[in-house]
């Protein structure tokens, strides 16, 4: 297992805020446009996508900790079959009404993927984004997603490096003299390096595509790219194509 149980907690208490783009959630929608960029970009060159498909049609995505949504919607509207897993009912329950009433189909599904994902369900695309800081055992976590890869199948991975600058920027900051987001959102010491990353991926072969930084603007609410992985970062991986 490895969920933390005040975590989840504190993720239900703000399921139903995920899609005001005003409210705690802010940041995230912030990001949101570039994340969704960034990913869209790289999946285009995936091998399993025919050149003749329109967006992500054909392609099957799992978006683990999906929270309220926010990616996994814009992916199933751009065709790709969408599998989001969360360990909250509150962010689940989220995502769920939100998609019903914009009429787009993504399978949600409560609970941690080692207990809702199918003995052998494979994904074309991965997603870990922005939720590893928030699990008890990161290298579990991020080995179980990528034991969800089909052959030559991409893993993204975004979170936050544990650095002096990420705990003055991104929780001094950010939650205690800015106040984008609720105290408590982050605990440095969840942070993760990106050689941690790495680290978890020991053994499985997945050969590292990119690894850039993130630099979020809380005065203007912009995002963009950078070369520092000082504070936010994403990273990309591919898995080995099946002989």
């Amino acid at each position: 297992m490895t969920k933390i149980d005040a975590e989840i907690q504190r993720f239900n208490r703000l399921g139903a805020t995920w899609w005001d783009p005003n409210g705690p959630m802010r940041p995230l929608h912030v990001v949101n446009e570039l994340r969704l960029k960034y990913v869209t970009e790289q999946v285009a060159r995936h091998p399993a996508r025919h050149p003749s498909a329109l967006g992500l049609e054909g392609l099957r995505i799992l978006d683990v900790g999906c929270g309220g949504g926010l990616l996994s919607e814009p992916l199933a509207r751009l065709g790709a079959k969408v599998v989001g897993v969360d360990a909250s009912r509150g962010n689940i329950e989220a995502a769920r009404l939100h998609a019903s009433a914009q009429n787009i189909e993504v399978d949600y599904r409560l609970g941690e993927a080692g207990e809702v994902l199918k003995q052998g369900e494979r994904f074309d695309v991965v997603l870990a984004l922005e939720v590893i800081e928030h699990v008890s055992d990161v290298p579990a976590f991020l080995r179980r997603a990528a034991s969800s890869l089909a052959p030559g199948g991409l893993l993204f991975v975004s979170t936050i490096d544990r650095t002096l600058k990420s705990f003055v920027f991104a929780i001094v900051g950010a939650e205690y003299v800015l106040r984008v987001l609720p105290r408590g959102t982050h605990h440095w010491r969840q942070f993760v390096r990106p050689a941690e990353v790495d680290a978890a991926f020991g053994g499985l072969n997945l050969t590292k595509i990119d690894l850039r930084g993130m630099k979020y603007n809380p005065f203007n609410q912009t995002a963009q790219w950078c070369q520092s992985t000082d504070v936010n970062y994403i990273a990309f991986y591919q898995s080995p194509h099946a002989v």
